[in-house]
C-alpha cells in the first residue's frame, strides 16, 4: 500500500507547489491590504492633527487684535444665516486658509481687522498705526482666502479713534468655505508674485466689542452678543475689561454695571497698560471670566472727550437726537421746523447712509443750524447709540430730545402764532432749579424726563414722496395715540444708560412725566407712501426688535397690521391706517414756513 506509481509524483508535486503558491499569494494580498490600510489611516491622523496645529497657529490674531476663542464655532450672522445652512462644510474647504494668496510684496497689503456685516458686506477697519489715502484715486481691494477678489470701497471713518473703514462685497465663492477668514486689503500690483499671507478669523457683527467712551469717572465699553435679550441682562460679576493686545500682560478691570450692550469699569493705571506714547492705541475688550473667553474687539480705550466746545462755556438748552439712515431728503424740514421751536443743536447718529446725507448737513450748516454727525456704522445698535449720546453730549446739552426723522413734535396751542419762536419748546419743559435739591428721604423727586405720546399717520393718498414735505403731504392718522417719544435732562439718566428706544431709566432722585394730548403730541408720519416705507424692510436699528423679513412675533406692535415678511406692497396701502382727517400741523407749517416765489407758485422753506 505504500508503494505509489511513479508516475502520480510529478502530478501530486505540482498539486502541493500550486496550492502553496496560492497561500502565498493570498498572505501577499492580505499584507499589503493591511499595509495600505495602515499608510492611509496614519496620513489621516497627520493631517488632522497638523490641521488643527497650523489652523490654531495662524487663527491667532494679528497685534491689531486681542487673542480670543468664539463662543460658538458656528455662530453666524444673523442676516446670512439661513442662507450659510444651505452649504455643507467641506473638510478640503476647512484648509482653504492655507491657499496661497497672490500678493505683490508686504507693501501692497495694508494692516486691517475685519467684521463680517449682513448682506455679505465686510467692513475692513484699518490698523490705527496704517496710513492710506482713500481719496487719492488709488484703488483698493479685498483679497479672500480662495484668491477671489472684491472692491473696497471707502465706508468712512470712525469718529473717535480717526480709523479709516473700506466695505467689501464677500464673493459668492468664498460664501462656501469654512472657516471664514479676514480679507486683505491690497492696491492692485502689475508684478505679483504669490505669497502666503495667513489670516484669523473674520470676526462676526453679532459678537464683538465695537466702541468705547472714557468718562472723567470710568469706561463705557459697547459689546454685542452678551445680553441676547431686553431685560435680561448678565451680572457683571461675571466680566472684566481687558486693556491691552496681550492677554497674558493685559490690565483687568472689573465690570461694575452690565446692562444690554453697555458695560462699565474703572479706568486702568496707564502706566501698566501704556508705553507712553502720546499716539498710543490701547485695545479695550470684555472678558467672559468664568468661559476664559475675550471677546473679539475693534474698540480702543481712549482719554476723555466730549462735545462741548472748549471755547463755549454755555450749554445747550435744548438738543434734539436720533439714528439715520438715508434721510436726506427729509432732514432740511426736520431741522427748520425744530429749530424754529426751540431746538439748538441736532446730533445725528449716521448709520452707514449712503445718500446725500453729508451734503445736505453742510448746507444746513452753511445756512447757520447747528448739525452735528456721529459716523455709527455698527447695525442693530439703537439702544446702544442712544445710551451713547446721553455721555458724549452731556457736556454741551441740558436736554436731549429723542425723536426720528419722521416726527415733529407739536402742540395745539400753537394754532393762533403767527411766527415760531424759540421758547416754544421750552415752554413745554419744566423749570430746572438753581440750587441742588435736598437727599433726605422726603425729597421731592425732580422730573428728569417728558413723554410725550405719539399720533401715527398712513399714506393719505400717497404714492411717492411730497415734495413739499412729510407736514404737507400727509393729513389722515389712526383715531388711537400710539407709545410715546421723550425729552430727557441728561444729568437725570441712570449710570446703567438703560432705555427702551426714546425714554431712559432715570436716577432715583428723578421722575418722569407724561405730558396731555392738548399740551404736546408728536406726529409721527410712520406710515408713507409704499416707495418710501418698503425702505424700512432693509433692517430694524434696535437690537431687541426682530427684522421685518424675520417670520417671528407677527402680533408684535412693532409690525405694521396687514403687513407680511416680504416687502410686497399690500392691496389699498394708499388708504391703510386713515381714521382722523388731521390738517393741524399742515396749516400751522404752512403758515410759518410757506413763501410766494415770482411765478407766484407756494413754496415751502425747506424746497429752497
Amino acid at each position: 500500500m505504500l508503494l505509489l506509481n511513479k508516475s502520480l509524483f510529478p502530478l501530486l508535486f505540482r498539486n502541493s507547489f500550486s496550492h502553496h503558491q496560492e497561500t502565498m499569494r493570498r498572505r501577499v494580498r492580505t499584507a499589503f491590504v493591511f499595509g495600505f490600510l495602515a499608510i492611509v489611516l496614519f496620513a489621516f491622523v497627520s493631517l488632522h492633527l497638523s490641521r488643527d496645529a497650523i489652523s490654531e497657529k495662524e487663527t491667532r490674531y494679528s497685534a491689531g487684535n486681542l487673542p480670543a476663542r468664539s463662543k460658538n464655532a458656528n455662530l453666524v450672522n444673523f442676516a446670512v444665516q439661513e442662507e450659510l445652512g444651505n452649504h455643507r462644510d467641506h473638510e478640503a474647504q476647512e484648509l482653504g486658509h492655507l491657499r496661497t494668496r497672490r500678493v505683490a510684496s508686504i507693501g501692497d497689503w495694508v494692516a486691517t481687522v475685519s467684521i463680517l456685516l449682513p448682506a455679505w458686506k465686510v467692513l475692513v477697519i484699518v490698523s490705527p498705526e496704517t496710513t492710506v489715502s482713500p481719496g487719492s484715486g488709488e484703488e483698493y481691494r479685498c483679497l479672500f482666502q480662495n484668491n477671489a477678489t472684491s472692491v473696497g470701497s471707502f465706508s468712512g471713518v470712525l469718529p473717535f479713534t480717526n480709523r479709516i473703514m473700506f466695505k467689501c462685497d464677500m464673493p459668492s465663492s468664498v460664501r462656501r468655505l469654512r472657516p471664514f477668514l479676514q480679507p486683505i486689503l491690497i492696491k492692485p500690483s502689475e508684478n505679483e508674485s504669490p505669497a502666503a499671507t495667513p489670516t484669523p478669523q473674520l470676526i462676526r457683527c453679532t459678537f464683538v466689542a465695537y466702541e468705547s467712551f472714557s468718562t472723567e469717572d470710568d469706561v463705557v465699553l459697547f459689546v454685542k452678543g452678551v445680553n441676547h435679550r431686553q431685560g435680561l441682562n448678565r451680572s457683571p460679576d461675571e466680566f472684566m475689561c481687558v486693556f491691552g493686545d496681550d492677554t497674558t500682560g493685559a490690565v483687568k478691570t472689573p465690570v461694575l454695571s452690565s446692562v444690554q450692550e453697555v458695560f462699565r469699569c474703572p479706568h486702568p493705571k496707564l502706566t501698566a497698560v501704556s508705553s507712553g506714547g502720546l499716539d498710543e492705541q490701547i485695545k479695550i475688550s470684555l472678558e467672559i471670566v468664568a468661559e476664559n473667553l475675550v471677546a473679539p474687539s475693534v474698540a480702543y480705550y481712549t482719554p476723555p472727550r466730549s462735545l462741548a466746545n472748549p471755547h463755549q462755556q454755555q450749554k445747550s438748552l435744548l438738543c434734539a437726537c436720533t439714528m439715520v439712515y438715508n434721510v436726506a431728503k427729509f432732514l432740511k424740514e426736520w431741522v427748520m421746523y425744530h429749530s424754529k421751536i426751540g431746538v439748538q443743536k441736532f446730533i445725528l447718529y449716521d448709520n452707514d447712509s449712503d445718500d446725500d446725507l453729508g451734503r445736505v448737513v453742510e448746507e444746513l450748516n452753511r445756512e447757520g443750524f447747528n448739525v452735528t454727525t456721529v459716523f455709527w456704522i455698527w447695525p442693530k445698535t439703537q439702544e446702544a447709540g442712544f445710551s451713547h449720546s446721553a455721555i458724549y453730549a452731556k457736556d454741551s446739552c441740558t436736554w436731549m430730545m429723542y425723536v426720528d426723522v419722521d416726527e415733529f413734535v407739536f402742540s395745539p396751542s400753537w394754532h393762533g402764532s403767527t411766527q415760531p419762536f424759540n421758547r416754544m419748546l421750552r415752554s413745554l419743559l419744566p423749570r430746572t432749579p438753581l440750587r441742588p435739591l435736598s437727599s433726605g428721604p422726603t425729597a421731592q423727586r425732580r422730573i428728569g424726563q417728558v413723554m410725550i405720546r405719539c399720533n401715527e399717520f398712513g399714506p393719505s393718498n400717497q404714492t411717492s414722496h411730497p415734495i413739499e414735505g412729510v407736514t404737507q403731504g400727509y393729513t389722515c392718522r389712526r383715531k388711537i395715540e400710539q407709545r410715546h417719544k421723550s425729552i430727557l435732562l441728561l444729568d437725570a439718566v441712570d449710570s446703567s444708560l438703560l432705555n427702551v428706544v426714546h425714554h431712559f431709566r432715570l436716577k432715583e432722585k428723578f421722575r418722569s412725566k407724561a405730558m396731555s394730548l392738548e399740551d404736546g403730541v408728536v406726529n409721527h408720519y410712520k406710515y408713507q407712501a409704499w416707495s418710501e416705507f418698503r425702505a424700512k424692510f432693509r433692517r430694524r436699528v434696535s437690537a431687541y426688535v426682530v427684522d421685518w423679513t424675520k417670520a417671528v412675533n407677527p402680533m408684535s406692535k412693532d409690525r405694521t397690521p396687514g403687513l407680511g415678511f416680504e416687502p410686497v406692497e399690500p392691496k389699498g396701502w394708499a388708504q391703510k391706517f386713515c381714521e382722523v382727517r388731521d390738517n393741524r400741523l399742515k396749516l400751522l407749517t404752512q403758515k410759518w414756513f410757506e413763501s410766494q416765489t415770482p411765478n407766484e407758485y407756494q413754496k415751502m422753506a425747506w424746497q429752497r
